[in-house]
């Protein structure tokens, strides 16, 4: 789906999130449908079996007298027996969909090409929702069957209101304006929510931020804690108090509302007894009849808010996001080539951040050939890691094209075209998992093959932190995990280094400052090792049969003098491009900056 605005209808939307929950759990959906039903029957036959009691008494009638009496027991007995049934299912079955339904969104947001709509407010706000929501979607089954349940409570109550006289479900018409407040509040409510979900993040973010470990040290070194703890506060009351005044304002359409339901309901009794002269068991059918009749009004209006307010509306973004992952998918599903032959040409590429109108790149146009090593230089800003997340198809080029092979890469396959990438980034994540499991996630079909993980570790260098480590592969990591140790920052980037070299013959290797924990001499032995095999065929380290281009991003000019070519960029654009001798020579801005580096060593 292109557009943020556009959103499924309501209806098509919730049938689409039924069949979610029936294909995850086709069984357990119809028994505990069949259950729901089955507890809605005994319980609405309560009046009929108290009108029968009260005339088998009045008028000495034994059959009466033991049909009512048996009737009330069974209903009491079903209701409660199959009422507990039902619940236990309904559990069972809400447990194992709320799993597929939580694993479904994220592998829906995993599945979209680019990830440039974790960056954009307007997707963010509705993705908030939509998380927040998950976690009750799978109660929407609950209150589907609740509701067909007390539907049919209402007409069984309706029917015997009607057996008294016909003008008695006139009741009903009173009990409307319940059902239009109940329905239009959580819509009314939801609406706001959404408006002031940036609110609700800053909160939730200031929160993590006060309580969680990685912040810990700047916030106390900086003594901040007392200004995050009323800035949490102030972004709490921002979302919380628009909320709270619609929720007076609908709390007060319900007051009256029911109000007109209570009037209604006196009025029925009273022309029960006085303008009809019923008999006593059909008075008393009637105070049963009303007085249940008001529950089940109570607790369908009240379900019938919940499916407005969490299954339409949580089904409505969960239809969205499966609508615009699948076009944001199926927009790219050009092949991937098998191996590089030519090489990838930048031609005029153009990008802006989403929400920002300054470009990161600008009208770069570039080729680096199959094979080759190309080394990314420029000061902080100037658009390396821009180009490397573009080339990874994290994002899409505002302007121009990346071609791959002659192909343009916004049409391939972004699932393919990442199976054929390997890499790491000095803004890596720590995986705290057994340290086999952190290593072998680079390649998840291999992730339990050790001998491949010890490949890696050694391709990275990463010997070293094994030694350190107490069970070697077979350590947990991160100290908050049982039998979990601590991992310095430099060692979790050899580790995060190692999960990047897991992949054999990747056609696009690509090193953005993963080693910036590590010494220089760290660095260069590595960036060595791997610019002689890419440039020397040397299969021993990860196999050059594909064609593999390796990028290296540095602020070390020790390091990238050793790759065929060089990109210089400055200020979003590339200004220079050749070998180091080739730049040396044209004594422009990379041989200025390679002298004011080199300096600092003499």
């Amino acid at each position: 789906m292109s557009s943020i605005d556009s959103m499924p209808a309501a209806l098509p939307s919730m049938w689409r999130a039924v069949k979610r929950g029936y294909t995850a759990e086709p069984w357990l959906l119809l028994i505990a449908f069949v259950l729901t039903i089955c507890a809605a029957m005994p319980d609405a036959l309560f009046a009929l079996w108290l009108m029968l009691l009260a005339n088998g008494l009045l008028q000495d009638n034994p059959v009466y007298t033991w049909i009512g009496a048996l009737g009330l027991g069974l209903s009491a007995t079903l209701t409660w027996a199959l009422r507990v049934v039902s619940d236990r299912t309904q559990r069972r079955f809400r447990d194992r969909v709320s799993i597929a339904l939580e694993s479904h969104v994220a592998q829906l947001q995993a599945s979209v090409a680019t990830i440039a709509h974790h960056e954009r407010p307007e997707y963010l706000d509705r993705l908030t929702v939509l998380r927040d929501q998950v976690f009750t979607l799978d109660h929407m089954y609950h209150s589907m069957f609740a509701t067909v349940g007390w539907f049919i409570r209402l007409g069984i109550t309706g029917a015997l209101l009607y057996s008294v006289h016909p003008s008695l479900l006139l009741l009903a018409l009173a009990a409307l304006p319940t059902v239009v407040s109940s329905t239009t509040r959580p819509g009314v409510e939801r609406k706001i929510e959404e408006q002031n979900a940036p609110a609700s993040r800053l909160s939730k973010h200031l929160f993590d931020i006060a309580t969680t470990a990685s912040p810990g040290k700047e916030v106390r070194l900086s003594n901040i804690g007392n200004r995050i703890v009323r800035d949490r506060h102030q972004a709490w009351r921002r979302w919380y108090e628009p909320i709270a005044r619609a929720r007076w304002h609908t709390a007060g359409i319900s007051v009256v509302a029911w109000s007109i339901f209570g009037a209604g309901y006196v009025g029925a009794v009273v022309f029960t007894v006085y303008v009809l002269a019923a008999p006593p068991g059909a008075a008393l059918l009637v105070l049963a009849a009303g007085s249940r009749l008001a529950a089940y009004i109570s607790a369908t209006v009240g379900e019938l808010g919940f499916l407005r307010g969490i299954w339409m509306d949580g089904a409505k973004r969960l239809a969205w996001l499966e609508d615009y992952s699948n076009a944001m998918t199926t927009q790219r599903s050009d092949p991937v080539p098998t191996t590089l032959e030519h090489g990838i040409t930048f031609e005029h590429v153009t990008f802006c951040y989403p929400g920002t109108e300054k470009p990161a790149l600008e009208n770069v146009s570039f080729h680096i050939d199959a094979g080759s090593v190309v080394a990314l230089v420029g000061e902080n800003g100037a658009g390396k890691t821009t180009l490397v997340k573009l080339l990874a198809g994290m994002y899409e080029p505002t302007a121009g094209r990346i071609l791959i092979d002659g192909k343009d890469l916004n049409k391939m396959d972004p699932i393919a075209w990442r199976e054929r990438l390997s890499g790491a980034f000095q803004d890596f994540f720590q995986f705290e998992l057994v340290a086999d499991q952190t290593v072998g996630i680079g390649d998840q079909p291999r992730i339990e093959n050790r001998p491949a993980v010890e490949t890696a570790v050694s391709r990275a260098g990463a010997e070293d932190v094994l030694d350190q480590l107490p069970s070697g592969l077979d350590t947990q990591l991160g100290p908050t995990w049982k039998n979990g140790v601590e991992v310095s920052f430099g060692q979790w980037q050899k580790l995060s280094l190692a999960r990047g070299f897991m992949r054999d013959e990747p056609l696009l290797l690509m090193l953005d400052e993963p080693t910036a924990a590590l010494d220089a001499e760290t660095e260069h032995a590595l960036f060595e090792r791997y610019a002689s095999a890419a440039q020397h065929n040397d299969s021993t380290t990860m196999s050059p049969t594909s064609g593999r281009i390796t990028m290296l991003v540095s602020h070390r000019f020790s390091t990238v003098r050793m790759a065929n070519q060089i990109v210089v960029m400055e200020g979003s654009h590339m200004v220079e491009c050749g070998s180091h001798e080739e730049l040396m020579a044209s004594g422009m801005q990379y041989a200025e900056l390679y002298e004011i580096q080199a300096s600092s060593y003499r």
